[in-house]
C-alpha cells in the first residue's frame, strides 16, 4: 500500500472492522444500496467515463459505475484488504473487467493529475483527518471540468439506525453519537462544514440536496438487532459493559427493532443523507496548485 496518513482508519479497515464489512458485504449493501442510482445520476457518468470511486469498499459501487462506463473504466480506491480482496473476486465473479482496485489513503494517494471524469462515493468520505487536504488531492486527479458526487449522512436524528442505537442510553454509554462535526460518521453532516470543506479544496458549483433511502438490516428483529450490534459502533459500546447488561441492551434494542418490522419479517430503516455535487473548475487557472 502507497503511504498512508489516516493511520488509525488503516488500522480499523485492515482489522476487525475491515474484515467485519468484507464479511458482510451483501448486508451491507441491502442496508445502502438505496443511494446507487441517485449517486451515479449525479455524476453524470457516460460511456467512456474514467470514474474514481473513493472508500469503495467491496467494490458494489466500482462495479456499477463500470457497467455505465462501459468503453471507459473505473478505479476502486480503500485502505481494506479485506474488502478490496471482496471487491476483485465480485468484480471477476460478475465478468465486469473494465472495474480495477487499489489499496491507498486518498488524502496522499499519488494521482496522475486529471485522470478522471468523474469521482464518486458512497460514505467513503468522512474519516479524513485533514478532509481540505484530502478533498484537494482528489480535486488534482480531477480533468478540468470533472464532476465530484458523494453520499454522506446528514442529521444523525433523521436516521433509523441511529434511533435504534439510541434507545440503548439507559444501558450502554452512547454519549454524544451522532452530532455533526465529531470526527467520524458524521464529520460531514452540517451542510456549511461541507461547503467550507470543498471551497477550500478548489472545487466550484457546489450542491447538498437531502437524498432518502430505506434500507434492509435483517430479517426479523433479533436478527437486525445481532448485526447492528455486529458493527463498529456496537461492538465498541458493548464492550464497555458487564454481559447482563449487554443481554438487556439486546432485548432493548430487540423491541425497538420488532415495531420496525415489516409483514414478512424485513427490518427496514430510512437513512437520510446528503447527495453532493462538486466540480473541478474547467479553466485551469482557475484550479489551486
Amino acid at each position: 500500500m502507497q503511504d498512508v496518513v489516516n493511520t488509525e482508519q488503516a488500522q480499523a479497515w485492515n482489522g476487525p472492522e475491515g474484515s467485519h464489512w468484507a464479511r458482510n458485504q451483501d448486508r451491507w449493501n441491502a442496508v445502502n444500496e438505496g443511494f446507487n442510482e441517485p449517486l451515479l445520476d449525479a455524476a453524470g457518468i457516460t460511456g467512456d467515463h474514467r470514474v474514481l470511486d473513493l472508500g469503495c469498499g467491496s467494490g458494489q459501487t466500482t462495479r456499477l459505475a463500470a457497467l455505465r462506463a462501459p468503453r471507459g473504466r473505473a478505479l476502486g480506491l480503500d485502505l481494506s484488504g479485506p474488502m478490496l480482496a471482496e471487491a476483485r473476486a465480485r468484480a471477476e465473479q460478475e465478468g465486469i473487467t473494465n472495474a480495477s482496485f487499489v489499496q491507498g489513503d486518498t488524502q496522499v494517494y499519488p494521482f496522475e493529475e486529471g485522470t478522471f471524469d468523474a469521482a464518486v462515493s458512497r460514505y467513503g468520505v468522512m474519516f479524513f483527518a485533514d478532509p481540505v487536504a484530502a478533498f484537494g488531492n482528489l480535486g488534482r486527479a480531477l480533468r478540468p471540468g470533472g464532476r465530484l458526487a458523494f453520499v454522506c449522512p446528514a442529521d444523525a436524528t433523521l436516521n433509523g439506525w441511529v434511533a435504534a442505537m439510541a434507545s440503548l442510553r439507559d444501558f450502554l454509554p452512547v454519549g454524544d453519537f451522532g452530532r455533526p462535526g465529531q470526527p467520524g460518521m458524521f464529520s460531514l453532516a452540517a451542510p456549511d462544514r461541507i461547503r467550507e470543506v470543498l471551497t477550500a479544496a478548489g472545487f466550484v458549483g457546489i450542491g447538498i440536496n437531502q437524498a432518502q433511502a430505506y434500507g434492509t438490516w435483517g430479517h426479523g428483529a433479533e436478527d437486525a438487532a445481532s448485526f447492528l450490534l455486529g458493527t463498529g459502533p456496537g461492538r465498541h459500546l458493548m464492550e464497555q459493559t458487564d454481559p447482563a447488561t449487554r443481554s438487556r441492551a439486546r432485548r432493548t434494542l430487540t423491541d425497538h427493532l420488532r415495531a420496525q418490522e415489516a409483514p414478512d419479517g424485513t427490518v427496514r430503516l430510512l437513512s437520510t443523507s446528503w447527495l453532493v455535487t462538486a466540480d473541478r473548475p474547467a479553466d485551469p487557472s482557475d484550479i489551486p496548485q
